[in-house]
């Protein structure tokens, strides 16, 4: 027989239905279990939600023997609940009495193993608190010390850096005078350079062989070589103020860059070294001391800013030696480039007439070269006209062998007039091969001869512009030149 039960914490969907008459208020299912012959039935309370409070709900009713039929109208009539005197003993007991007293025994024990770990942590956890405090002051004033060192350090080599800054500082504008007078000098100059240069210039767009270096091409580069000698010893000089005034400018940039960095960072420790518990500004910096973006040491720290200071003073005694060696460049370069200047006039005229007379010699072999080409031209035309009908020829002999070749089976005989084929179109490649080696000899030719109507109507072209720039070019510009005032700057 089955017996109809629930779990006393179980919820269900259904209002729950008051339990049989013949059941007792207080049946658990640790006495359902002693039964091991009946099989608890459980219609809804397995798939249900577990609510603790259903136990108390459960506990709250009054058991009543109304017939089984009327308390669960969806049971059918053939499951009846038995009676109290059917079960074994008649009683609905859970636990025996030795399992009660050592319940409460263990409970007992639990309860005082619990108490001591709680007075054992208690313990514990004072001396951790006392700890704590003591190494958090400890760890505190450490900083703090370590804090009012840096503060001094930085304040020693602010104090270094300020007095190398402004002995850079006057440096640098005693060498900005030099350079501007460089620049004057160099300025004063650029007349007899450009005179020079320039028809240096203009008879560099000579063409061709006129290019050579004739008298007048020796005293020019003699002369363009002085002027850039003195322009470039100059230069060279503004160039090395240039550098060192840029030198300077960056060590004055690193000085004050560290300068700065150093007032930043002596405010900063300052004001983490002033830092008390009770200063306002704290707050919580969630896992600040997992990121180093530190980028030195004390050690690297002390030697960069000692590298900048040694950088400035070396920068500053290089300045001044350059200055005075400045002054002796400015009067050796007047003197040189007037002794040149005479000796270039001279030549112009003897360049003059020796290219005028080789003007007309090219034009008389340019007549004869375009005769010649004409002639050769003729004879290329007729070996071209030779060549298209032979191979006409060939065209026909090949054909005839084609034509022989789609003989069946045993007419495909090497006959004479097979032969004869055959060595007709030898001769007709021979031929050919002939007539264009002597087609590739006359054009060689008439390239040649091109080539050499192209030289000399370039060279006649050559001698023209050489005579355009020796006479109008360079002669129109060599009438005036600079003083010696003017070259030296003072003008």
């Amino acid at each position: 027989m089955d017996l109809y039960g629930y779990p006393l914490k179980a919820k269900f969907n259904q209002p729950r239905p008051p339990p049989p008459k013949v059941l007792p208020a207080t049946s658990t299912m640790s006495a359902t279990c002693l039964n091991k012959n009946r099989t608890p039935y459980h219609p809804e309370s397995l798939s249900m939600p577990w609510m603790p409070n259903s136990y108390y709900k459960a506990a709250a009713l009054n058991p009543t023997l109304s017939p089984l039929t009327e308390s669960f109208p969806g049971l059918p009539p053939t499951k009846i609940v038995p009676f109290l005197s059917e079960r074994p003993n008649g009683v609905f007991s859970r636990h025996t009495l030795d399992d009660w007293h050592r319940f409460n025994m263990t409970n007992y024990k639990e309860s005082e193993t619990t108490r001591h770990n709680a007075e054992r942590l208690r313990a514990d956890l004072n001396r951790a608190i006392k700890d704590v405090y003591q190494q958090a002051k400890r760890s505190q004033g450490e900083s703090t010390q370590n804090l009012g060192e840096r503060v001094n350090d930085i304040e020693y080599w602010k104090s270094e850096l300020c007095v190398e800054l402004d002995a850079m500082i006057r440096e640098t504008n005693s060498l900005a005078d030099m350079q501007k007078r460089l620049e004057r000098a160099l300025a004063d100059t650029e007349g007899p350079f450009q005179v020079a240069h320039k028809c240096l210039l203009n008879r560099e767009k000579r063409m061709g062989i006129d290019l050579v270096s004739d008298d007048v091409e020796k005293q020019l580069i003699e002369e363009i070589k002085i002027i850039r000698s003195c322009r470039e010893r100059l230069q060279q000089c503004l160039d090395t103020v240039n550098a060192q005034l840029m030198c300077n400018k960056e060590a004055r940039q690193e000085l004050e860059k560290d300068l700065a960095d150093k007032q930043l960072g002596h405010h900063i420790d300052s004001k983490c070294y002033q830092m008390k518990d009770t200063s306002r500004g704290l707050h919580f910096f969630k896992g600040v001391e997992r990121i180093d973006a530190t980028v030195s040491v004390p050690e690297t720290w002390a030697r960069f800013t000692d590298n900048n200071i040694f950088r400035s003073q070396s920068a500053r005694a290089a300045s001044a030696k350059l200055r005075a060696g400045t002054e002796s460049l400015l009067m050796g370069t007047a003197d040189e480039m007037w002794r040149q200047f005479s000796k270039v006039n001279d030549a112009f005229t003897s360049r003059i007439t020796e290219i005028a007379n080789a003007k007309s010699k090219i034009q008389t072999h340019l007549a004869k070269t375009r005769q010649e080409i004409f002639q050769i031209e003729t004879k290329i035309q007729v070996i071209q006209k030779t060549i298209r009908d032979k191979e006409v020829q060939l065209k026909l002999a090949q054909t005839r062998l084609d034509e022989r070749s789609r003989r069946p089976n045993v007419e495909l005989c090497r006959d004479a007039a097979q032969l004869r084929l055959v060595q007709e179109v030898n001769e007709i490649n021979e031929t050919l091969r002939n007539l264009h080696q002597c087609l590739r000899a006359s054009e060689d030719m008439l390239q040649m001869l091109v080539r050499s109507k192209g030289v000399l109507e370039q060279d006649l072209v050559i001698k023209n512009n050489s005579l355009f720039i020796d006479q109008e070019r360079c002669m129109g510009m060599r009438k005036s030149y600079p003083s010696t005032v003017q070259i030296l700057g003072y003008v």
